[in-house]
């Protein structure tokens, strides 16, 4: 059988701002009730012909990404990158954590397939191609000449359904599209079959820094682990490359074969839009929404009420935290404008943003003169730093989870609706030892209550002060 390997890493910036580092693309309900990385699982979920995948994530939603799996696919097996270094290392890690002879199918875990029939008719008859050694990606018949996919030409015919790669061309210009829709180029949908033998073979010709850096991150038990941890200080070595750069590109052994279903990577507000079951007006509208006098737009409010007046082909997002407005043919260019707002300065008193740390993320809730408060949502095995304050004390009101409390000398847990009083100077850390999110409603008292009023004295990730 096959193994599903699903990437779930990658925060889709092109998605902001409900797309974000604490919440990326795979996690979200972008086009009903049913997560992208379900939709995915769904996909693959024929055990006459998948085995049970192996999902790759990174350790800032690992956690989300274990509910989901449990909750759809509870046979499927984790592995959690401490960052991520792009998808040559993660499907190096992949191959080494199964068996060699084995072929894997690498999916990324936020494409929309509709057509399940036709996908696994292609992936079947792509089979034979990745067992007789090639390296088998799945090209798209493209639908116009788009500048945002890579593209694919396909050679001489090889085995029953496949054609050799002749050339990988990355984003081009709008005219070079033209010519390569017109000269009979494949999008590249960033999907590959292959026997993970092979792949390990050509990642040691073409790209022998990742697979050493991988394989010393790989714990002992990775073939058989229900949970695979890959090794922070190890894997922080390894090159942050593409598989398409580091091996598609140089190897002789790709292969194209064509897809026979339909495809779309959901990339953009204007995608999600089309992809969407239009409603009055041609408008896709959720959460708590009004619209007067608006057609064909996406509406989406995630908590705030959200009213639209007379806009057409437009795009409006509301998170709990941040707002997009855009026209339809500008959606593309949210990334740019995540650049743009990333080269900010980060406010260290008096924003709603939600702000990821690497033990989870805090927002502020409300603040005025002399107080502030916080939303703390720590991830499950992490913990804040051991730390202090001159200028203000602080009260943590637990309402989901069990935290784990040091105040000076003591060391307590905390279960939901109690709360403990943090006096201005105490040594103090919050922890999570269980195994879901704890989150923790913190009011601040002081006469400043920056950020950087923090004096840290042990830190897990190697804070300073």
């Amino acid at each position: 059988m096959i193994i599903p390997v699903i990437l779930c890493g990658g925060a889709g910036s092109r998605l902001w701002p409900l797309s974000r580092p604490h919440a990326p693309k795979p996690v979200l309900k972008l086009l009903g009730d049913h997560s992208m990385l379900e939709l995915t699982l769904e996909r693959v979920s024929d055990r006459s012909m998948f085995a049970p995948p192996l999902i790759v994530a990174g350790d800032d939603h690992a956690w989300q990404v274990g509910e989901i799996v449990r909750a759809v696919a509870d046979d499927a097996r984790l592995m959690i990158e401490p960052f991520g270094r792009d998808t040559a290392p993660a499907i190096a890690a992949a191959a080494l954590a199964v068996d060699p002879d084995a072929l894997i199918l690498v999916l990324p875990a936020d494409h929309l397939i509709a057509a399940h029939t036709g996908f696994r008719a292609t992936v079947a008859g792509a089979a034979p191609l990745a067992e007789d050694g090639h390296l088998v990606v799945f090209g798209i018949p493209p639908d116009g000449p788009s500048t945002s996919f890579g593209y694919i030409r396909p050679g001489e015919p090889v085995g029953g359904r496949g054609r050799k790669v002749d050339a990988y061309r990355e984003k081009p210009e709008r005219a070079a599209a033209e010519a390569m829709v017109a000269e009979g180029y494949l999008w590249n949908g960033g999907m590959f079959l292959m026997r993970a033998g092979t792949i390990l073979q050509e990642l040691a010709v073409h790209a022998p820094s990742i697979l050493a850096a991988v394989g010393a991150a790989m714990p002992a038990d990775a073939t058989s682990a229900a949970v695979v941890r890959l090794d922070a200080e190890r894997f922080e070595s390894c090159p942050r490359i593409s598989i398409d750069y580091a091996v598609m590109e140089p190897t002789s052994r790709a292969a194209v074969v064509e897809a026979a279903f339909d495809w779309d990577d959901v990339g953009t507000w204007s995608s999600v839009l089309e992809s969407a079951e239009p409603g009055e007006d041609g408008n896709a509208i959720r959460g708590d929404v009004t619209v007067v006098d608006t057609r064909n737009s996406l509406v989406i409010s995630e908590r705030p009420k959200v009213g639209v007046i007379g806009l057409d082909d437009a795009v409006v997002i509301a998170s709990d935290e941040a707002v997009l407005v855009a026209t339809r043919d500008s959606a593309g260019r949210v990334k740019d404008l995540v650049a743009a707002m990333e080269k900010e300065p980060e406010r260290i008193f008096g924003d709603f943003v939600r702000h990821s740390r690497p033990w989870g993320n805090y927002q502020t809730l409300d603040f005025g003169e002399g107080y502030q408060t916080k939303r703390l949502t720590v991830l499950p095995g992490k913990r804040l730093s051991l730390q202090k304050h001159r200028h203000r004390a602080e009260h943590w009101t637990v309402v989901q989870g069990v935290a784990e409390v040091t105040i000076d000398e003591r060391t307590f847990d905390v279960p939901p609706n109690e709360t403990v009083h943090i006096p201005q100077g105490a040594v103090h850390r919050l922890a999570n030892r269980g195994e879901t999110p704890v989150v923790v409603i913190e009011v601040q008292c002081g006469d400043y209550l920056g950020e950087d009023d923090i004096v840290r004295l042990q830190d897990d990730f190697g804070r300073d002060a």
